[in-house]
């Protein structure tokens, strides 16, 4: 059964997983923009989405690139949920998830680590 919760309070909640970002790596996450949104128009079961070009593929040509975006989808991490506190789990593993993309890291390493 999928968990109502405020919009402000899921935006809290992507705010406190982002803090959740050890200092080191926070200081280095520069031209990325997070937002939340409904659902993913494509796919409205995804929980999370990264859009740009990862850390590792960056070279002489990535400046002035708009900024890369992690996209978070509200509806869909709450249609999984069963309550507050599976809520609060699922955002953290989805941002650190979809922030980790950033660094360069893939799925398959990101399994392996416990965040896929």
């Amino acid at each position: 059964m999928a968990v109502t919760m405020s919009a402000d309070r899921f935006e809290e909640l992507v705010g406190d997983a982002l803090d959740l970002i050890p200092p080191e790596l926070a200081r280095a996450i520069d031209n990325v923009v997070v937002l939340i949104e409904p659902r993913n128009p494509e796919d409205p079961h995804l929980l999370g989405l990264y859009h740009g070009i990862a850390l590792t593929e960056r070279d002489s040509h990535y400046g002035g690139s708009l900024p890369d975006t992690v996209t978070i989808y509200r509806e869909a991490i709450l249609d999984v949920c069963d309550d507050e506190r599976e809520v609060v789990e699922e955002v953290a593993i989805t941002v650190i998830h979809e922030i980790a993309h950033y660094f360069g890291i893939d799925e398959d390493r990101l399994h392996e680590l416990g965040w896929g």
